[in-house]
């Protein structure tokens, strides 16, 4: 794979770059033979249905002529829909994954490093009728992942989009990024729990990278990122004023990023 990469490197508008791992075209197989897997039985189990209905309809002289020609154009379009809505619904309610993917650790993003927005769900998944041309099966679609610098098929190209790998971040040394003082946050259990369940794994490494790489911040950048990042944890789950008083907003992130990564309390 010539001029391959494996990570995405995005940089913000503060000066905070972080890194994503980029899935390998071995992985995104095993999660495609997955999904595969699952499609087939869809069809198979929509197909059988159909085809009950023809039979149970073909003993009503007004009926059976009808259904008899709605099953053999449904037969046509149905592995169409299914293979293409299968796509589009599971990565639009999972946040780009499918049932392969999310047993693969794979996510499907925006190549900026964004989420992933319905047009380019919509779109990608479409595009995979022409991954598997010609008709051997996936043949133009793995050649591009082999032959793209970050493994994209035709319809990430056409999306804008990529496959990330999602990793296991270790519980970071949180005594070397907060400061001694008692995170107040602990106070609220459920407020924190809101918070965990809000925050996109890319998010919460954002958020530790900026909390770790600090120091290399101008001054100014410093204070207008975490000022940045304050505002918007704060909207993902508001803590009372009594136990946010007095903190600043470097503070509040680096209270956000202890109570993210926390262990759970045995």
């Amino acid at each position: 794979m010539l001029g391959t990469t494996t990570t995405l490197k995005v940089a913000t508008p503060e000066g905070v770059t972080f890194e994503i791992p980029l899935a390998s075209p071995f992985s995104r197989c095993l999660a495609l033979a997955v999904d595969v897997a699952i499609i087939f039985a869809l069809t198979v189990l929509l197909g059988q249905t159909i085809r009950l209905l023809a039979i149970a309809a073909s003993g009503i002289p007004v009926l059976g002529p009808v259904f008899g020609d709605f099953g053999t154009g449904a037969a046509i379009v149905l592995q169409f829909v299914v293979a293409t809505g299968y796509g589009m619904v599971t990565e639009w309610l999972w946040s780009g994954r499918t049932v392969g993917k999310r047993l693969m650790k794979l996510r499907v993003i925006d190549e900026r490093g964004l989420s992933l927005g319905l047009k380019q769900v919509i779109i990608r998944n479409l595009f995979r009728l022409l991954d598997m041309m010609p008709s051997t099966f996936y043949l133009l679609g793995g050649f591009s992942c082999l032959v793209t610098a970050r493994c994209q098929r035709l319809g990430d190209i056409a999306a804008g989009t990529l496959v990330i790998r999602e990793v296991e971040l270790a519980p970071p040394a949180l005594g070397d990024l907060v400061r001694a003082e008692r995170n107040s946050f602990a106070d609220l259990p459920h407020l924190e729990a809101r918070l965990r369940q809000r925050t996109t794994p890319e998010e919460a490494r954002l958020v530790l990278d900026a909390v770790i790489r600090r120091n290399e911040l101008t001054p100014e950048s410093r204070l207008e990122l975490f000022s940045r990042l304050a505002d918007y944890f704060r909207g993902i789950a508001e803590f009372p004023e009594e136990i946010t008083i007095g903190l600043s907003d470097e503070q509040y992130i680096r209270n956000v990023v202890e109570t993210l990564f926390r262990r759970a309390s045995v």
